[in-house]
């Protein structure tokens, strides 16, 4: 273990690891995007759907059901399924990992949706204001804490994920794991791991110190 321990030291410290078209920083890069696109894709899907649902109240049962859905969800065998359909490409992996969000952020904006005081929505109708007027400057507001937990939470499980792209030939940080599953190197499998682990530890921390920030004078929002 001492010497598995003192190997990831080297291999995580080394100049050549982070240098060239297979080093942590190209690898890490290459992680980032997969993440945040898949993640900015789940949120066009999912946050039209959890503001419908959550406004007209029509619709609630397939909300809270994909969120049981999305950790059933067999991530690999989804990729497997669509590379068998399209062939050597980055859209398996996508299709993945933004299935893998969309749960989060429908459940969570939905439930921000329906946490909004009813008499609320009762005052800005009085008031005259029209159905999206109602949604977008009285309900949304309201929601949003709820609505960036969900999108804080999709994002960090599609980092945790987004490995899966080296099982297609892809890179990300899963390339150390894959790779190093396939020459028996213990160091680089643990070695991506790590990485991998500290990244979303890394990005939950920070957008939890944002998300603090930003609604500081508001109760802080249940996960």
């Amino acid at each position: 273990m001492y010497e598995l321990l003192t190997g990831l030291g080297s291999w995580l410290v080394g100049s050549e690891q982070w240098t060239g078209s297979d080093g942590i920083g190209h690898r890490l890069a290459e992680h980032l995007q997969y993440s945040l696109l898949a993640t900015l894709v789940a949120a066009a899907i999912a946050l039209p759907i959890g503001l419908l649902i959550g406004h007209t109240g029509r619709g609630a049962f397939v909300a809270i059901n994909l969120s049981s859905f999305g950790r059933a969800l067999p991530t690999v065998g989804l990729v497997v399924l669509v590379f068998l359909a399209s062939g050597l490409s980055m859209w398996p992996v996508y299709i993945a990992l933004v299935a893998l969000a969309v749960p989060s952020i429908v459940t969570n904006t939905y439930a921000g949706m329906t946490a909004v005081d009813p008499e609320v929505r009762d005052a800005a109708r009085g008031q005259g204001m029209r159905w999206y007027q109602v949604l977008f400057q009285v309900e949304l507001p309201l929601a949003l804490p709820l609505i960036m937990t969900g999108l804080r939470l999709a994002l960090i499980q599609v980092v945790a994920t987004a490995t899966i792209a080296a099982y297609v030939s892809f890179g990300g940080l899963g390339r150390y794991v894959f790779d190093g599953l396939a020459q028996r190197d213990l160091v680089q499998v643990l070695g991506g791991a790590v990485l991998v682990a500290l990244v979303a530890v890394v990005l939950d921390l920070a957008l939890s110190a944002l998300q603090r920030f930003l609604f500081r004078h508001r109760p802080a929002p249940q996960s």
